[in-house]
């Protein structure tokens, strides 16, 4: 299968690139182009934030939970779907974890030096970077903007008190709005934190990043991007598992360009992400009786065309393709004795190739009602190049997989039709009514189908026989504002054929003692209800915004796992000349309504209310200090979708605590 897939991955770049002189040379677009979506430009200045983690900003949307598992890594869950079920885009490319247990989530590579522009996307109302089954993020890195000047950057310095953090991160950028080049770096540290009980929590970690990217930009439009970059991270600490990874790097290499065409413009985009990850159970915590190591890598190639056209200030469509590869090899090992074993082959030479196309378009079809579809489909062909390799114990994936499903064809291919179509019609009082029908289908990932982990004490095996997941969702959105006031509510229904569902056997029932993990397709329905209501009056500002989801299986009328309680944010501002302060209460109600069986669930678990405190002050006109108090309390809390608690030293923590009591600080200097 790789054979096929770099071959149709050079014939579609190649015809992408051979079309570029043809294009070069057309018409500048419209001033009043209605839709224009270049993926990796924004105009919106990322805001400076002290986290070294820029998807903990989403802790704020009670429609995303973060789940913990240490001091990195924190996995978003949005509307109660998370995982494989969460699509996030770096600047429009998609990078692939490399840790079967997911110790490096996608939103972990969002760079803290640039910190990137974060919208969540629910349903779908674009099909050009796929079909939406739980939800998108989308990771925008701003441009710098000279302002006139030759060169720009940032320098900041920070701290935190709870787990001793230090960060620094730096950016320079030298050129012009037309043609640049900026040079980005970081580094980042802390050692274990405490929770709101004093107890230490396994959270220590080290992080460094740099980054290289540039643009260029000719009279008739035409422009050209590129960017390379690498993380390292190391000596990160889990208290949700029972292995740390001593080493993660991370080579992403992005190149885009584009062109005004006719009325709009075309987009060429391809990248490589390399993961190499490294996770035991020996270098961070005392040695136990064996030591276990697992090395994985993850290796994605993609490119993406698309064509915008804007014919009338009325109409807008888009067309295009994309393919995408993906390799994924992880092995666990054995490494007590000086002569490594090979237990077991965790993703035996996992192959992928997606290959979709897409055509969508918007109308507007009155002076206040739009309305818009889309199609698009995707080929998916999916392969286990070392199911047939023996290890421990005389077994092979293969026979894992049909001893546990009964299953011999391990060569999925999947045909997914996915599409929508929305309505939006602008009502009295300057409001809008929104309903977006739409149909998303997703093929199993490379753990759900061919996860093959079996020990003496217990097993984790994929299902290369699972169907592909579809989600049938409705959505209906009132969004409206008056005078000083503005306001959103939302309600959405989820319909979902075959979904994909891990449960546990017991000891009883599979032999082993610590049980078996599998997964199956159920029918499930998920639905829930979002409001959202803010004021201001420029000085002062408010918002008061609530989630609630529920998540069914179908097939046995109980709960599905990780779904997240009732949640509630308030916050307050104050800015005036240049300084800000706001405050905010995060608050949650208990959650009693889990999967037991999944292996997801640490249990029900308590509601809690956490209050927060940050500002942001110019010291002098090129430097800024900006503060945070976070848990002002001291409450000891964890959310619930957040990893069970597996840290012998801290027995008595249910899952992962989030820290107790912190104070951050950070100087920032701009020019």
């Amino acid at each position: 299968m790789k054979e096929r897939a770099l071959t149709r991955f050079v014939r579609v770049a190649v015809f992408g690139f051979a079309g570029i002189p043809a294009l070069v040379t057309a018409q500048p677009v419209e001033e009043n182009l209605v839709i224009r979506i270049t993926e990796g430009w924004s105009s919106d200045n990322a805001e400076a934030v002290l986290a070294s983690e820029p998807v903990s900003r989403l802790e704020s949307d009670p429609s995303v939970s973060l789940s913990r598992m240490g001091g990195r890594g924190l996995e978003p869950v949005v509307r109660g779907q998370s995982q494989e079920r969460v699509d996030v885009l770096l600047d429009g490319i998609r990078v692939e974890g490399a840790c079967p247990n997911r110790m490096d989530p996608p939103t972990s590579r969002l760079s803290s030096a640039l910190a990137p522009v974060l919208e969540v996307r629910t349903n779908n109302r674009t099909l050009r970077w796929g079909p939406i089954a739980g939800g998108q993020i989308i990771a925008t890195t701003a441009n710098p903007q000279f302002n006139g000047n030759a060169t720009t950057g940032q320098v900041t310095i920070g701290g935190s008190d709870n787990g001793n953090g230090k960060l620094i991160n730096a950016a320079a950028a030298v050129g012009s709005e037309e043609a640049w080049l900026r040079l980005s770096g970081g580094y980042d540290e802390a050692d274990d934190y405490e929770d709101g009980d004093g107890n230490e929590v396994r959270s220590a970690y080290k992080n460094a990043e740099g980054r290289v990217d540039g643009a260029w930009t000719a009279e008739n439009g035409f422009y050209i991007k590129g960017m390379v970059s690498r993380q390292e991270e190391s000596d990160v600490k889990y208290a949700g598992s029972g292995m740390d990874a001593p080493k993660t790097d991370t080579d992403m290499y992005r190149m885009e360009l584009g062109s005004p065409v006719a009325s709009g413009e075309w987009n060429l985009l391809a990248w490589q992400a390399d993961v190499d990850h490294t996770m035991d159970n020996f270098s961070l915590r005392p040695v136990g009786m064996m030591k276990m190591q697992t090395d994985s890598t993850t290796e994605t190639r993609g490119v993406r065309f698309t064509l915008d056209q804007s014919p009338n200030s009325s109409t807008d469509w888009a067309i295009g393709a994309d393919l995408e590869t993906n390799d994924w090899d992880a092995t666990l090992s054995n490494v007590t004795n000086p002569m490594p074993m090979t237990v077991s082959f965790m993703w035996p030479g996992v192959e992928r190739e997606r290959i979709g196309i897409f055509a969508e378009g918007f109308r507007r079809v009155a002076s206040g009602v739009k309305v818009g579809g889309g199609l698009r489909y995707d080929r998916v062909e999916m392969d286990a190049t070392k199911a047939n390799d023996i290890a421990s114990m005389g077994m092979t994936p293969a026979m894992l997989y049909q001893n546990a499903y009964g299953t011999t064809d391990l060569e999925p291919e999947d045909n997914n039709v996915s599409g929508f179509a929305s309505s939006e019609w602008r009502l009295p009082q300057n409001q809008a009514l929104t309903l977006t029908v739409s149909r998303s289908v997703r093929s199993p990932s490379v753990t759900e189908r061919y996860l093959a982990r079996n020990t003496m004490s217990d097993s984790w095996i994929g299902n290369p026989g699972l169907e592909t997941e579809k989600h049938n969702k409705v959505e209906l959105a009132l969004s409206g504002s008056k005078n000083q006031w503005s306001w959103k509510p939302v309600v959405w229904v989820d319909q979902v054929d075959d979904f994909v569902r891990r449960y546990k056997e017991t000891a009883a029932q599979c032999g082993k003692a610590n049980g078996c993990t599998l997964y199956e397709n159920v029918d499930a329905r998920l639905l829930g209800a979002e409001v959202m209501v803010g004021w201001t009056n420029g000085t002062w500002s408010s918002s008061s915004t609530l989630a609630s989801v529920r998540g069914e299986n179908r097939d046995d009328n109980s709960a599905l796992a990780q779904i997240p309680p009732v949640q509630f944010v308030q916050t307050l501002g104050w800015q005036s000349m240049g300084h800000s302060i706001e405050a905010e209460w995060l608050l949650a109600r208990r959650q009693d309504r889990i999967d037991p069986e999944s292996g997801l669930d640490a249990g029900t678990s308590p509601g809690y209310g956490v209050f927060n405190l940050s500002g942001s002050h110019p010291l002098m006109e090129h430097l800024t200090f900006n503060w945070a108090l976070d848990n002002l309390f001291d409450n000891t809390w964890a959310p619930h979708v957040s990893r069970a608690n597996t840290d012998p030293f801290n027995p008595d923590a249910v899952r992962v605590n989030e820290p107790g009591r912190t104070l951050r600080a950070a100087l920032t200097a701009k020019w």
